[in-house]
């Protein structure tokens, strides 16, 4: 069952390169404060590098100004992610996550099988704003679509 609003964010560990890989649990990164979690199917796949990551790199000042910060995730490892948020310019401060095994994806019930395309299991595309640790606002995708999870759409929301 996937999580909903007013659901707190559950425990899992994640990963961020930053002088090496380094882990952090969900109830670090989620706690007292304002965050947008955005995830995509995987770093450097079409839209996820097109439209996805680059939305929240143009209006990651926008979410500042409303008082949220930002992470992005994906079912890739942290040298991934790195080396995706290079390629895409990520400005400092919006927070690039490595969930490894899907671990994290799993337990928000937000996990995906794109086994038939050769790519595993990984998350759905989705978007979640929580404050503290509680969800309160949740856009998940249809498979193949985008037209709830990005940047515009997310914090005309907020």
């Amino acid at each position: 069952m996937a999580i909903e609003i007013g659901a707190r964010i559950p425990a899992a560990t994640l990963n961020y390169l930053k002088d090496g890989v380094q882990a952090i649990s969900s109830e670090q990164l989620f706690a007292g404060r304002k965050l947008v979690l955005f995830s995509v199917p995987g770093a450097f796949t079409p839209t996820c590098s097109a439209k996805h990551l680059p939305g929240y790199v143009e209006h990651h000042a926008d979410f500042k100004a409303k008082g949220y910060d930002v992470a992005c995730m994906a079912v890739n490892d942290a040298f991934v992610m790195g080396a995706w948020a290079k390629d895409q310019q990520v400005p400092e401060g919006l927070t690039m996550l490595a969930d490894g095994n899907g671990a994290f994806a799993a337990a928000l019930g937000l996990d995906a099988d794109f086994t038939p395309f050769g790519m595993g299991k990984r998350s759905k595309r989705f978007a979640l704003a929580a404050d503290d640790g509680v969800v309160t606002h949740l856009f998940v995708e249809a498979p193949g679509e985008f037209k709830v999870s990005g940047a515009e759409a997310v914090l005309a929301a907020l």
